[in-house]
């Protein structure tokens, strides 16, 4: 607003009213998910997930990214005379996806076009409310008894001794780690959902949704499985294996690149770890100041800070 009120640049109302509406930008990680007639659909890493209709104002964005999709993108995203752009810089992830998460990039689309269809100009306006939500009395929901921890202490000893046995003999202790906290953070939800169903299909689902969140089923990961080999070994139907992860992910809102959830061992060299937004920006923060790395650091976004470990290599 500074810039439009000085104008340094001598711009004439219309390019002035193009700025302004750059206030409304929105700028952080998206899957390039579709291509569609008139825009490529950018869908937000976001919760709820929302889906925008980009366009280029030079190349197709289909030469830039490619005809592969979904790929990872960091862009910037701006308004420009009713339509969505980005600022011209596109940084990509060359990351091929498993099944598992183009189910739940798919399922995320739905959910998008459902809340607020494809959006193709900013702001975001708000969703309506639909009538019969509006017009209908809400219905009083009967109270159950929460479960408490008691209860759920032997499915959970059961659940954990299931992907304990499965990622120490077939993955590693960092896998049968974050197998038990996920584990222990759903007994810890009123009531529980391990309560319902069978203690295999939740071991099996927690390593699925595990191993989706460090792309398991990648060939270049070590270690390497197959999801689908996890329902095999737990002996679960791969429907109901796939359906037990999106339950999972869903209940904790647990997405790709999730830091909570990625193995430590592969922090250090994951470089969505490094990416934050800094003013509106995304930058690596291991090119910041050694200032911006430790604010970084004691917020908790970063595992450590880069420049101390880059000095003590020397």
């Amino acid at each position: 607003e500074s810039f439009v009120n000085q104008n340094p640049a001598k711009f004439g109302q219309d390019e002035l009213g193009i700025v302004l509406s750059w206030r409304h930008l929105v700028s952080g990680r998206f899957y390039a998910i579709r291509q569609l007639k008139n825009y490529m659909v950018f869908l937000s890493s976001t919760n709820p997930p929302v889906a925008y209709g980009v366009v280029a104002l030079t190349d197709p964005l289909k030469d830039l990214i490619g005809p592969n999709l979904p790929q990872i993108v960091n862009a910037v995203l701006l308004p420009f005379k009713d339509r969505i752009i980005y600022d011209g810089l596109l940084g990509g992830y060359y990351i091929s996806f498993g099944s598992d998460i183009k189910l739940m990039l798919n399922e995320n689309y739905r959910l998008a076009k459902e809340g607020q269809g494809i959006v193709t100009s900013l702001p975001v306006k708000a969703a309506p409310m639909p009538v019969a939500a509006r017009s209908q009395p809400k219905k009083r929901k009967a109270t159950k008894k929460p479960s408490s921890s008691q209860d759920v202490v032997p499915t959970l000893q059961t659940i954990v001794g299931m992907t304990d046995e499965f990622c120490r003999q077939r993955l590693n202790d960092e896998y049968a780690v974050l197998c038990r906290k996920l584990a222990e953070k759903l007994s810890r939800k009123r009531p529980s959902p391990l309560l319902r169903g069978q203690p295999k299909t939740w071991a099996c689902g927690i390593i699925r949704t595990i191993g989706m969140v460090n792309f398991l089923d990648d060939r270049t990961s070590q270690p390497h499985m197959k999801l689908t080999a996890i329902d095999k070994v737990l002996g679960v139907g791969e429907s109901t294996g796939q359906q037990k992860s999106m339950e999972i992910r869903k209940t904790l809102k647990i997405r790709q690149f999730d830091m909570e959830w990625t193995l430590p061992s592969h922090k250090e060299d994951h470089p969505l770890c490094w990416m934050l937004n800094v003013n509106g920006l995304l930058m690596d923060v291991r090119d910041a100041p050694r200032e911006v790395q430790e604010i970084a650091f004691e917020k908790g976004l970063i595992p450590h800070i880069p420049a101390d470990r880059d000095r003590a290599s020397m």
